[in-house]
Parts: structure tokens; C-alpha cells; sequence
């Protein structure tokens, strides 16, 4: 934040973002009213939506709309509010964004689907998420990626500090407001050793968890083993863990297969940014979901109860 007010007031007279028009779809809290407020400052047009169903702080979005930001976001969004708070983004009467600024990927993926002759006019785009920039690969080798994009995940400052240190605190506060359970002797496979999954283990590690690591990578994998922890196929200790963790950034990663397998009272989450991590939908196709406890699903099948945090996993 000092960073940001630094600029805002050097450049502030200069207006660099003159005819800069932004769509962002990131997280929406204090820090990013203090971004959007800086890239007004600095000459540009926004409008914004959230990157996340249950990140929002509506007080935030309140005072940010009160201002006279185009913000389009709310806790607990559905699926479809979600898209369609980012459709209101993307498109608007007389607003023709040059600029993306995006978190996960989804403004882009939305863009580039619906508004393809809207998309051709951007300048260039920012993501800033591991699952963003895998989307962003993706599109470049399929020939679909037309503007520059900067990868904002790989600078210093976000892969070595918000992924590792921010995900160290982050993964037991949201799963001990969310499931209350206790984590000394639970066994936790966690899918994924980059940086938001080493912050993991660190955490988990440090509360007396029996942590295993599952990695396609091989550096990361043999990091995982330098650093105390047994690598492992899912399949091996799937019937065993109490805790799944998916920290990739993939697809299924945990598919309904693993699922018949975990044993009562498996909890799964996901740290990566979307649901894709972890095969939801297929499991809702028979499974009978209740909510005990807010932000949190429990699918009972086969006789067992497996505990989801966050029932849509965004």
C-alpha cells in the first residue's frame, strides 16, 4: 500500500492512465479499493467485479459503488451472478475497454468467448494468479492469445511473498473457521508443491499434521523430499488422509474416483483460485448435499460424508 500511495502522488499530476479503460476482476477489499481509487487517480476508466463468490467485502463494494466506481460484486454470489457480474464488466453502452486486469483468468476467458470483436481491441493484459497464467499459456499455444500479457504471478513480490506467506496463514484460518477441527496427528495429502503449496506445508507441518505431497514436477517434488515430506501417488494414501488439499492450479486434480474412496469425514479443499481442482459437479450429479456449517458442503456418498469447504470451491 505505501507503494501504491507513492505512485499515485508522483504521478498523480501526470495522468499516465489517460484513456486507459479497465476491466479488473480480482478480489474486492480494502487493498483493491485502494488500487482502483490509485488508477482513477491516474486517468482511468473502471469498472470491476470479483474474481471470487465469497471474497468480497460488501462494504467495500458499497463504499467503492457510493463513490461512483462501476462495481459489480457481492459475498455470495451464485454461479450465474457471478458471470454476469462479469458481463457487466465487459460490456456497457459506450465502453470499449482496452485494458484487463484480471485474477484467475475468467474476465479474459468471458471476453475472448462472448466479445471476440471487443477483445481484438485490447492493449494488453495483467494476470496475477497461478491459474490465470496457465489459462493464459494455454490460449497462447493454441494461437488464441492476440495481446501482450504480462505475468504478474512470477515477480518476486507475488510468488515469494503473497503465494508462500499469505497461503501459510490463510490455509488454517479458513479451515479451522470453516470444518473446527483439530489438526495435531491429521494426515493431509496436499496435491501441488510450488509456492502457495510450500506455504501449505509449512502451516500444516507446523501444527503437527502428517503431511504428504503429490507433484508432477520432479525439481518440486525432490524440494518436497529435502524438506521432510514422503511424495506420493493420490491413490496410494487417498483412503487414509483426513485432510485433501489441491494447491495445482489444474483440472481434476481430485476426481470423483478419489472421492468413493476417502474414508468418513474426509475434508477437501482447494487453495488454487477456481473449482476446477476438484471434480464438484460430478459428485453433485447423486449426491445429496447438506450445508451444517456456512460456506461449507458435506456430500454423503456411498455411506460416507465427506466435508467440502466453500460449497462451490471459488
Amino acid at each position: 500500500m505505501p507503494g501504491i500511495m507513492a505512485l499515485r502522488r508522483r504521478a498523480g499530476d501526470d495522468k499516465p492512465l489517460k484513456n486507459a479503460k479497465i476491466v479488473g476482476c480480482t478480489h474486492i477489499n480494502a487493498q483493491t479499493a485502494v488500487l482502483i481509487e490509485t488508477l482513477a487517480e491516474l486517468g482511468a476508466q473502471v469498472r470491476w467485479a470479483a474474481c471470487n463468490i465469497y471474497s468480497t467485502q460488501n462494504e467495500v463494494a458499497a463504499a467503492l459503488a457510493e463513490a461512483g466506481f462501476p462495481i459489480f460484486s457481492w459475498r455470495g454470489e451464485t454461479e450465474e451472478e457471478f458471470w454476469w457480474c462479469i458481463d457487466k464488466c465487459v460490456n456497457a453502452e459506450n465502453w470499449q475497454p482496452n485494458l484487463i486486469l484480471d485474477d484467475g483468468g475468467d474476465a479474459t476467458h468471458l471476453m475472448l468467448k462472448k466479445y471476440t470483436s471487443m477483445f481484438k481491441m485490447i492493449k494488453g493484459i495483467v494476470e496475477e494468479s497461478v491459474t490465470g497464467v496457465h489459462r493464459l499459456y494455454q490460449l497462447s499455444k493454441a494461437g488464441k492469445l492476440s495481446v501482450p500479457a504480462m505475468n504478474v504471478n512470477d515477480s518476486v513480490t507475488k510468488t515469494k511473498f503473497d503465494n508462500l506467506y499469505s497461503c501459510r496463514e490463510s490455509i488454517i484460518d479458513s479451515l479451522k473457521r470453516s470444518t473446527d477441527v483439530m489438526f495435531g496427528g491429521k494426515q493431509v495429502v496436499l496435491c501441488g508443491y510450488g509456492e502457495v503449496g510450500k506455504g501449505c506445508c509449512q502451516a500444516l507441518k507446523g501444527l503437527g499434521c502428517v503431511v504428504y505431497i503429490t507433484e508432477i514436477d520432479p525439481i518440486c517434488a525432490l524440494q518436497a523430499c529435502m524438506d521432510g515430506f514422503r511424495v506420493v501417488k493420490l491413490n496410494e494414501v487417498i483412503r487414509n488422509v483426513d485432510i485433501v488439499i489441491t494447491a495445482t492450479g489444474n483440472k481434476n486434480v481430485v476426481t470423483r474416483e478419489h472421492m468413493d474412496k476417502m474414508k468418513n469425514g474426509c475434508v477437501v479443499c482447494n487453495m488454487g483460485h477456481s473449482n476446477t481442482e476438484i471434480d464438484v459437479q460430478n459428485i453433485l450429479l447423486d449426491g445429496a448435499a447438506v450445508d451444517p456449517m456456512p460456506n461449507t458442503a458435506w456430500f454423503r456418498r456411498l455411506s460416507e460424508l465427506s466435508g467440502v469447504p466453500s460449497s462451490e470451491l471459488r
